[in-house]
């Protein structure tokens, strides 16, 4: 070897960071939640870190065999059922769009927190069937793991990290009893709005109303799904005296997949790592007969629409009438769509049943995204500077979409009124009114405007639980404390009981002067 090709061999062998593998265990959730929680996989995985991932029988994404990890599978069914939520989500849009009683709208979200409450108890059947076969246990000990990953929207991951007596770092936005702040952050609900109001932290006099009865309705949520659940389940295998929601709190590093470009400014905590976009990338070269379509917009450019993975296709009229938009229009158009071909579509249309959603955003053609407003999308949305057009249909869609359209990056339809004539003056609005764009780029600047890459800081702080073999110094005692000595009632109720003594003694004290006052005048005049 020449003397050049030594140096060259040292000074990367020099600038290279040492890399110490650590062992974590992840314990996932399925569905579009296993999509981000693989890009942490993969990355810890090309950082030398041994990754094993337990899956439920039944999974819907998560693979048994990876490059990147080592799969346990559980004889469990607790994975997420595609078919399932599917109709439900078709349920929803039908109700929505055509009308329906009172009756059926109640039943629908009755049937929604049925089925929560049943994933709720098949994870926990899971845990329990993980916590009773001694030998697993006994091989998950010995394994020497040095932290859990999970996400707290299911709560099998906290429960089995505290079991085996392991750090826990969550991958989070949603804990089980709904937005993670909630659950670890002062949240005063005079200016955070709960998610699913559509407010901002400015509220009127009656929007606080509605944000505190909305409070109650999800409290209500919590005591039908949550709460008799996980009590029983939690007094058995850690104490009478524990609250499941302790076992949450107790997180050594919150990794939430949000940031100040999405959210609106609120309390936080030093165990909060704000991650949003870590998933984001750019975007590699598009596949030849794509990039071929793409560059036939010409000057036009493209617009991509994809509903997510469940919304395979929409009722046959609303997908006439946007297959009739698009084809009024001089852009090219790439639409994820898997059901009937619309008798209107034009020749500028484009269906596939599968797109390469990053990469067509990252694309210099791409004018417009017409997305459903899950997080991923908003997040890849922001990362490239693409303006949005907005078909929420459930869950936080609605309420993503709000804060986007907020900022005035999107405009935002109602599913149950939109057609062709709404569809096309929408997608006029943002292909040709340059504040959307040119609001998305200040808002894809200040999101980027950060001193290190948001998948980087996640695997900072999951490496530094494991040098340091957890992050207590960073996490808040305080939900340790009872509601009374949290707001401190017991300090006023006693600082009052002192102050009223003090008033009775001085109340006493004047009277008894008074009358001394009075009887001594008296004894003068006689």
């Amino acid at each position: 070897m020449t003397k050049l090709t030594l140096l060259t061999l040292a000074v990367l062998l020099c600038s290279s960071p040492p890399v110490n593998g650590g062992k974590v265990l992840v314990f996932p959730v399925d569905g579009s939640h296993w999509v981000n929680m693989n890009v942490i996989v993969e990355e810890l995985h090309a950082r030398g870190h041994e990754v094993t991932v337990l899956r439920p029988s039944d999974t819907w994404y998560i693979k048994p065999n990876s490059p990147h990890y080592k799969a346990i599978t559980i004889n469990s069914p607790a994975g997420f059922d595609k078919q399932n939520f599917g109709t439900y989500v078709m349920n929803t849009i039908k109700m929505r769009r055509y009308g329906s009683s009172l009756w059926s709208r109640l039943s629908l979200e009755y049937d929604l927190l049925q089925t929560f409450y049943q994933m709720g108890k098949q994870v926990l059947q899971m845990v329990e069937n993980i916590f009773e076969d001694k030998e697993m246990m006994q091989s998950l000990r010995d394994a020497k793991y040095d932290l859990v990953l999970t996400d707290p929207t299911i709560g099998g991951g906290v429960l089995l990290g505290h079991r085996l007596g392991l750090p826990l770092v969550f991958n989070v936005r949603w804990t089980i009893q709904g937005e993670a702040h909630q659950a670890i952050a002062p949240s005063p609900l005079s200016y955070i709005p709960i998610p699913g109001t559509e407010l901002t932290d400015r509220m009127t006099f009656m929007q606080r109303i509605e944000n505190i009865l909305y409070y109650i309705f999800t409290c209500f949520q919590i005591w039908y799904v949550d709460d008799p659940l996980y009590p029983p389940f939690v007094h058995r295998y850690f104490g009478k005296d524990v609250h499941y929601m302790e076992l949450f709190q107790a997180a050594d590093v919150w990794l939430m997949r949000n940031d100040f470009t999405f959210e609106f400014p609120r309390p936080t905590m030093p165990n909060i790592v704000y991650m949003s976009g870590f998933q984001c990338k750019p975007s590699k070269p598009l596949p030849t007969e794509l990039e071929d379509f793409v560059q036939s917009s010409g000057e036009h450019g493209v617009i991509v629409m994809t509903l997510g993975t469940l919304v395979e296709h929409l009722p046959e009229d609303l997908t006439e009438d946007i297959a009739a938009a698009f084809a009024e229009l001089p852009q090219k158009v790439i639409w994820r769509h898997k059901g009937k071909k619309p008798s209107t579509l034009g020749n500028n249309t484009l269906l596939l049943d599968w797109l390469p959603q990053n990469d067509l955003l990252g694309h210099p053609k791409t004018k417009v995204f017409v997305a459903h407003g899950g997080t991923n999308g908003m997040q890849e949305a922001i990362y490239h500077r693409v303006p949005l057009v907005g078909l929420p249909l459930m869950f936080d869609q609605q309420d993503n979409f709000f804060r986007m359209a907020s900022r005035g990056v999107a405009k935002v339809l109602d599913i149950a009124t939109v057609n062709k004539d709404i569809f096309l003056d929408a997608l006029k609005e943002v292909l040709y009114k340059p504040s959307y764009r040119e609001k998305m780029k200040e808002l894809s600047s200040l999101h980027r405007d950060q001193p290190m890459k948001p998948l980087d800081r996640a695997i900072f702080w999951i490496e530094f639980v494991m040098r340091h073999k957890g992050a207590a110094h960073l996490r808040t005692e305080s939900y340790k404390m009872s509601m009374i000595q949290y707001f401190s009632i017991d300090v006023l109720a006693f600082l009052l009981t002192i102050a009223l003594i003090l008033l009775t003694v001085l109340i006493y004290l004047v009277k008894f002067l008074w009358r001394s006052l009075l009887y001594r005048r008296k004894a003068k005049e006689e």
